[in-house]
């Protein structure tokens, strides 16, 4: 059997990107200015950031629409489940069928909250004790190691990856390509995000957050004047 790999990250590239604050204001301003929309952007500037904090704060969110990020994620299967509750991307995941997966699993890391207190829909995370982390780790790499073995035993047998990866656990390490236009990003950040100032509190599990932190780094270096935008409507996706 390959050694087991241990990890406490999450990797976000952008693979490509046609995204830009110039699309959000030639597409809002066709509406007035036809085919000159094009040449409004670069000559007044204040007025273009003007207009990209209007559509954010009225919520009129098509002008976002007119772009498009494509992200290589590498993270564990569970935060993949996650992602497709949002159904506003496209995405591609490696598969299993086609492919023998490698034992490359999720551990928490020593910062990460480990125990839930209060009730459904208002509780919070507090950190764990060192003995708790301990069990909560050597129980993941236990579990993790043993069906790995499983499934490496099934493969040799012949039996069909297919069928094998029935016993892999949400832990693993999987990976996709995802898609979308800024609108649908701030959609998802509004959700996979807590920060302070949002008109919406959200209560992410860590780990997809961590993979939304990345994304967001990636957006505002892209569309400055429209993650500025999300920020001050109160991170609310038009």
């Amino acid at each position: 059997m390959s050694e087991a790999i241990f990890r406490t990250d999450m990797t976000v590239e952008l693979v490509k990107a046609s995204a830009s604050d110039a699309d959000v204001i030639w597409a809002a301003r066709v509406s007035t200015a036809g085919e000159q929309s094009l040449e409004e952007f670069g000559e007044d500037p204040a007025r273009s950031a003007g207009l990209i904090n209007y559509l954010a704060r009225e919520r009129h969110g098509s002008p976002f629409e007119h772009t498009s990020m494509t992200f290589f994620v590498s993270a564990p299967i569970f935060v993949f489940r996650e992602f497709m509750r949002h159904r506003i991307a496209s995405y591609n995941e490696e598969s299993g069928r086609y492919r023998e997966l490698q034992p490359v699993f999720y551990v928490p890391a020593p910062e990460r909250k480990l125990v839930q207190i209060g009730k459904t829909g208002a509780y919070e995370f507090i950190d764990g004790t060192k003995e708790q982390y301990e069990i909560t780790t050597t129980a993941m790499k236990e579990s993790y190691v043993f069906v790995y073995e499983r499934y490496q035993k099934m493969l040799e047998a012949g039996v069909a990856r297919e069928v094998a990866r029935a016993v892999l656990p949400v832990g693993l390490y999987s990976s996709m390509y995802v898609t979308m236009n800024a609108r649908a990003l701030m959609n998802f950040l509004s959700l996979r995000t807590a920060r302070e100032g949002s008109h919406f509190p959200s209560y992410p599990q860590r780990e997809i957050e961590m993979v939304a932190e990345k994304m967001e780094e990636h957006f505002a270096r892209l569309m400055p004047l429209t993650h500025g935008a999300f920020e001050k409507s109160g991170r609310i996706a038009p």
